[in-house]
């Protein structure tokens, strides 16, 4: 028995090391996208949008504003693809499994990696379903290893939001990729090792996670994985008629399953609205961010290219400190664990009581660093970038574990999904913010990054509802105490 024990806890830990280095790697190299936009450039992608204009006595200017539309174009499309993609993602998820939806993500992103390692600067307009498909891939990468948090109880929310943290820093990938390009190394040998990684994910996915899905609470003998020999007892998950996760063991009867939320109940709640709020505001702030990076630099530098690459690669360095950002907020919502409850206080309510704090200082530190971003000043920017990291690391990890505490776990993947190709959505006008400024606005983004900060005031509005519906339940119980 204490062998069988071992061996579990060896699983759990190198379930969890090699989760969190394909989350760190793989999830969000997208977000490293001002490190890619600066080898893209070199190379010429799209460079048939630069123009020659006649500027002051007589010199001839080369304009550039076209080819920086059409990037940030791409970006769009693939941040939207990044939250919006997590919709199917999650149903598959939740219908057919781990093996079934990582299987379609390795191809996804395998595919994805290949197109940019064959593209051309004839060939740029293959950046545009190349990033889409590392960033549907990277997605999937995400949701199958979320439901790792499940095997350590008590630091779940920790771990939720450590993974989560974890997209910031894969953002490094493609700073990896440039230091490369500079040091002699191409497009090609890059991407093509990148497809190659895909010999890691599937031994992962058949090794080291389970073929369904993680249950929570973890029942003692859970098993998972392939393995050389059989256990005395092994965990089978089976899928009710009504999509209910139940877990059962041999020889031992089904235990009945408390009846939870319908998914339709789930979406008419005011958390699921106003998390969506919470969420998209924030998001298109970062991703308006992200995406107008190289272009803002262009201008606050004067177009010195030494600068320009200067601050990109701060920026990138920066998202490598995402990973160690995202636990603060997994403890902040985990610090109730091991404490005495209120009488009659469920375990759900305590952790959404938890969350408040969590939500709150996510949109406070949203407005910091939009007010930040709004603030023409090139110094300023490197504590920019560390708000926008911060921030960033705190939303991902903070909407997926609230989601997690907030709302039946059979509906997971479904619920998570859906916010996020709502927020997705939302995220769309950030192209329409960019043309803005290039248009009307004569290249000064000012009074949009103003509109912007007032927006994410927004996000203030999700933790007071939390907030009022806990003391609601406290209420609740004090009358119930009192009678």
């Amino acid at each position: 028995m204490s062998r069988f024990v071992n061996s579990l806890t060896v699983r759990h830990g190198l379930t969890f090391v090699t989760g969190l280095f394909e989350c760190l790697v793989f999830t969000g190299a997208v977000f490293g996208w001002a490190s890619l936009v600066f080898v893209l450039k070199i190379e010429g992608y799209f460079s048939s949008l630069c123009i020659n204009t006649t500027g002051v006595n007589s010199t001839h200017d080369l304009d550039c504003s076209g080819q920086d539309e059409q990037f940030s174009l791409v970006f769009t499309i693939t941040s939207c693809m990044f939250t919006f993609l997590t919709l199917p993602n999650g149903f598959l998820f939740d219908w057919f499994g781990t093996t079934v939806t990582r299987l379609v993500g390795i191809f996804l992103y395998t595919a994805g990696t290949l197109m940019v390692a064959f593209s051309t600067a004839a060939l740029s307009n293959l950046m545009f379903p190349a990033l889409s498909l590392i960033a549907a891939g990277g997605v999937i990468f995400l949701i199958t290893n979320m439901q790792v948090g499940n095997l350590f109880g008590s630091h779940r929310s920790t771990i939720i939001t450590l993974y989560n943290g974890a997209i910031d820093s894969s953002a490094a990938l493609f700073l990896v990729i440039k230091l490369l390009h500079e040091a002699g190394v191409s497009l090609l040998p890059s991407f093509l090792f990148l497809s190659a990684c895909s010999i890691f994910h599937l031994l992962r996915t058949f090794f080291l996670l389970p073929r369904g899905h993680i249950p929570y609470p973890l029942p003692d003998d859970y098993t998972y994985g392939i393995t050389c020999g059989t256990s005395r007892t092994l965990s089978l998950e089976h899928i009710t008629a009504d999509g209910n996760a139940q877990t059962t063991t041999e020889g031992v009867e089904d235990v009945p399953v408390k009846q939870e939320k319908s998914f339709r109940e789930c979406l008419m709640s005011r958390f699921f609205v106003w998390h969506v709020v919470w969420l998209s505001v924030m998001l298109l702030r970062h991703y308006l961010f992200i995406g107008t990076l190289n272009p803002m630099l262009q201008r606050l530098t004067g177009g010195e290219p030494s600068l320009v690459s200067q601050y990109s690669n701060a920026f990138a360095i920066t998202q490598l400190c995402g990973v160690l950002c995202a636990p603060w907020n997994g403890l902040i919502m985990d610090r109730h664990k091991g404490k005495p409850r209120a009488e009659g206080e469920s375990e759900q309510e305590a952790d959404l009581r938890a969350s408040v704090l969590s939500l709150f200082l996510t949109a406070l530190q949203g407005v910091v660093f939009s007010v930040c971003a709004t603030i023409p000043n090139l110094p300023l920017q490197y504590f920019t970038f560390v708000m926008q990291v911060i921030n960033r690391s705190f939303v991902f990890g903070g909407n997926a574990a609230f989601v997690s505490v907030a709302f039946p776990s059979c509906h997971f993947g479904k619920v998570y999904g859906l916010i996020m190709a709502l927020s997705g959505v939302f995220a769309l006008l950030q192209y329409g913010c960019f043309a803005l400024v290039n248009g009307p606005l004569d290249g000064d983004p000012l009074y949009v990054n103003i509109s912007l900060t007032l927006l994410i005031l927004l996000a203030f509005i999700h933790p007071i509802s939390v907030y009022l519906h806990c003391r609601s339940l406290a209420s609740q119980r004090a009358i119930s105490a009192s009678s």
